[in-house]
């Protein structure tokens, strides 16, 4: 993926079909360390492709993609079950905050 997204920041910065070098500059400006065999198949797969026909093209592959299924019952169930942790959580940490102000003033009331 990286090296996808270093091949369109090259596009974007003005060359229309960026040389591996180019590509392998990009990426060595962030520290990574480029794989030659990575980065000459993406240049070869993408040479004389038009970025913004092959990105249209992926939105329309993704937006036929079912999305789902038991992903959403499961996490209707697993809601109120965290709601229930949260509250528990909430509860243990007043009860941490009452023990602390009273150990504050270890049992000397300056204003009693």
């Amino acid at each position: 993926m990286r090296y996808v997204a270093a091949y369109m920041l090259a596009v974007l910065g003005g060359k229309d079909s960026p040389a591996p070098s180019d590509i392998e500059k990009i990426l060595s400006s962030v520290g990574i360390e480029a794989d030659k065999e990575r980065l000459s198949k993406v240049c070869d797969e993408l040479k004389g492709k038009n970025i913004e026909e092959l990105i249209a093209q992926g939105r329309e592959k993704l937006s036929s993609m079912p999305a789902g299924g038991a992903a959403p019952a499961a996490a209707a169930g697993a809601a109120p079950a965290a709601a229930a942790e949260e509250k528990k959580e909430e509860k243990k940490e007043e009860k941490k905050e009452d023990t602390e102000s009273e150990d504050d003033d270890m049992g000397f009331g300056l204003f009693e």
